[in-house]
């Protein structure tokens, strides 16, 4: 059996990060779980259902990376061999721009997927900490020097570039709840919401196609929908898209964009 752990990590304490763990064996990939924040994950490991459906928000915490590798190794029945994580992450201080960031805005920014620059203060403490917690626990961070399908490694991902490739577009998927205004700023919010709604659906599906189920049930149509109530899904979806990345890593598919510092890695077109 060989297991991935990813996560959509929020830049913040205060916004949840979507959780998803996949497993092999030997023959194709299923997903094991999947969870919009790392609280409903956890309770997922004790049995507890995520409440998709319920009204307010799925708030945000900080990790504690032994509870989520021992909720991982409860659900899948086997220990997690490698990490995926939606965050920057370094061997060293992040104070700017890397040159990971450099490479993929170089690569895919004609396609509308370039990086945000981080700093010292945003993601900052976040990603190093949980980079620290997870080199802790064995999984040291994936540089450039990474050869690709080794196991206990951290891998930094990047959904933007990956979706491009999952869903053969040619530029980047409008699938994010906080800019559908700008997406479509003609459309009244329950087009939007419906528009928002197709996107999520192609990219379940192209999920689907590589993992069977997803346990995920994406709403069908706007009606008394908001934007708040559909982040989770975008969350999780995220999650599961850093989960393939992980598995076309393991599968030789991926390249580590960077230095020896930092990579961020992308799937290999085929």
């Amino acid at each position: 059996m060989t297991t991935i752990l990813a996560l959509d990590a929020a830049w913040t304490a205060t916004e949840p990060t979507g959780v998803a763990l996949v497993a092999s064996d030997g023959i194709g990939w299923r997903a094991v779980a999947v969870a919009p924040n790392y609280d409903s994950f956890l309770r997922l490991a004790e049995g507890s259902p995520v409440p998709w459906t319920q009204p307010g928000r799925f708030h945000g915490n900080t990790a504690s990376v032994p509870e989520l590798l021992e909720a991982a190794h409860r659900l899948a029945n086997s220990p997690v061999d490698l990490v995926t994580i939606d965050i920057p992450i370094a061997t060293v201080p992040i104070t700017g721009r890397r040159a990971a960031d450099n490479v993929i805005s170089a690569i895919f920014g004609g396609r509308g997927c370039s990086t945000h620059t981080p700093n010292a203060i945003c993601p900052g403490p976040l990603g190093a900490t949980l980079s620290a917690a997870f080199n802790d626990a064995g999984f040291p961070i994936a540089t450039s020097l990474t050869t690709a399908a080794q196991t206990r490694r951290l891998l930094e991902v990047y959904p933007h570039p990956a979706l491009v490739t999952l869903l053969t577009r040619t530029y980047r998927v409008p699938y994010k709840v906080g800019k559908t205004r700008s997406y479509w700023p003609a459309l009244s919010l329950d087009e939007r919401i419906d528009m928002l709604l197709v996107e999520f659906s192609a990219i379940h599906d192209a999920l689907d196609n590589v993992l069977g189920p997803v346990g995920i049930q994406i709403p069908t149509a706007a009606g008394k929908l908001t934007l708040s109530a559909l982040k989770r899904y975008e969350d999780a979806l995220d999650a599961l898209v850093c989960a393939w990345v992980g598995i076309r890593y393991m599968q030789g598919q991926a390249i580590g964009h960077g230095d020896e510092t930092a990579a961020i890695w992308c799937p290999s077109a085929s």
